[in-house]
């Protein structure tokens, strides 16, 4: 059975619904804290834990302490490459970085830089490493385990304007508060790695139902995908790697017809008439804007639980 794991007030907490048990652990990161883990099994297998604490009670940070690297793969989605304008039988696995700066808490704010326009979202399925990946390691889905602690929810939050003028994603996606983290570090057994493809990604703003797949709609699976990465970086314990969203995203790829005229338009030109048009679309996120997260099999046996946070101004 997985184990949901919180951190607040600098503790590490068992979350059991809607009730937590503070953990007798030393350990200051997440690296650390998997280290550990045994003693975290060991504590809720003999029940040695007081589940006292109302979990609403608990001012929660990401379960994912940084630094640490925070690596993301670009269009792994069939539905999300399709708006994109990508055939998804052609993608292949492809990563960019992030900076662990953009990492927040899964309920705090996320700030809207006064010089974007364009401020997207991107519901993802968050892997934390729990042991080192040499360059060349091969993962499968029998040893995936091995390597994969557990999963958290993750937003990658865009500035569309920068990413697509600069060809710039680290800039584009690493301003402070862009990676909201958690509420909890969800530790698998092995055998429940097997259900990866049956969780269910949903990202909702002001209530309002956008992003809603399965893992089963993945171009490349976790464990195909962290091959590829490993082809290039070495990873270790504690390491995040988001594995890409689904459709529903504000941005949309133009029409074929109205993409074949911008071809012919100076480049200033074009991105004036992209831009004037994409700020009238009104699904591109606003300070007061709250933006909820979950991710969870249709049966509740494996839940990372929910995001909820709220766009402000600088």
């Amino acid at each position: 059975m997985s184990i949901n794991v919180l951190r607040a007030d600098g503790a590490w907490w068992v979350q059991r619904g809607d009730k937590a048990a503070r953990l007798a652990t030393d350990a200051s990161t997440t690296s650390e804290l998997l280290a550990d883990r045994k003693l975290i099994e060991a504590a809720v297998e003999s029940s040695g834990l007081e589940f006292s604490t109302d979990v609403a009670s608990l001012a929660l940070e990401s379960p994912v302490t940084t630094p640490c690297r925070v690596v993301a793969q670009l269009v792994n989605y069939r539905s999300h490459a399709k708006e994109s304008g990508f055939d998804p039988g052609k993608l292949q696995p492809t990563f960019f970085r992030k900076s662990s700066g953009s990492v927040t808490g899964p309920t705090g704010e996320i700030v809207k830089p006064g010089h974007t326009r364009l401020l997207d979202y991107e519901v993802e399925l968050g892997l934390v490493i729990g042991a080192p990946v040499p360059v060349g390691t091969v993962i499968t889905d029998r040893n995936i385990h091995e390597y994969v602690a557990g999963l958290v929810v993750t937003n990658d939050v865009s500035a569309r304007d920068i990413q697509l003028t600069k060809g710039q994603f680290y800039e584009s996606k690493s301003y402070p508060t862009f990676t909201p983290v958690g509420p909890a570090l969800t530790l698998l057994e092995p055998r429940e790695f097997a259900r990866l493809q049956d969780l269910r990604l949903s990202l909702s703003v002001d209530g309002v139902l956008r992003q809603d797949r399965t893992a089963a709609d993945m171009i490349h699976l976790p464990a195909a995908s962290l091959t590829a990465l490993a082809r290039f970086q070495a990873l270790e314990p504690g390491d995040l790697v988001l594995t890409g969203t689904p459709g529903g995203t504000a941005l949309q790829a133009p029409p074929h017809a109205v993409e074949l005229i911008a071809h012919f338009l100076p480049t200033q030109v074009k991105w004036k008439v992209f831009f004037d048009k994409q700020a009238g679309n009104p699904k591109y996120l606003q300070p007061g804007n709250r933006v909820t997260a979950t991710i969870r099999t249709g049966d509740g046996a494996i839940d990372l639980g929910t995001q909820d946070c709220r766009v402000v101004a600088p």
